[in-house]
């Protein structure tokens, strides 16, 4: 794979952005306890040219299904560092075979930050390997 391939420079995108979930990630006990809303944006890489030419949706990204799978993530499983939320987001929209890459953002609007502030996020890219 060339390094702007990697990147998803020449790749099609679909994006589902927003995607809100409940969940109990975090380092301090309360919010495992109590849990938060969590905000995920997804942006897939992918060659979207099968599926327009034959318009069958099995030939590119359910986006309906990928958002239940993310959800569920998630509502999952917790862990500390939304860094590792966010890997494992990633992964399971690699787990589609037409993704190629794919940009995950995972907001925590709530974090524990004792300042006033809009948003905590971590962004991450990964691609098929």
């Amino acid at each position: 794979m060339s390094a702007p391939e990697a990147r998803g420079a020449d790749l099609d995108r679909i994006e589902l952005t927003g995607l809100r979930a409940r969940g109990r990630h975090g380092v301090l006990p309360a919010e495992r306890e109590l849990g938060q809303e969590f905000v995920v944006d997804v942006s897939l890489g992918l060659d979207t040219r099968p599926a327009a030419e034959t318009d069958d949706l099995s030939r590119t990204v359910d986006y309906g299904a990928l958002a239940d799978r993310l959800v569920a993530v998630v509502r999952g499983e917790p862990v500390d560092l939304i860094e590792t939320l966010a890997e494992r987001l990633a992964q399971v929209c690699l787990e589609d075979p037409t993704v190629r890459q794919v940009d995950v953002t995972v907001h925590k609007p709530a974090a524990p930050v004792p300042h006033p502030f809009a948003d905590v996020a971590v962004k991450i890219s990964r691609s098929r390997r």
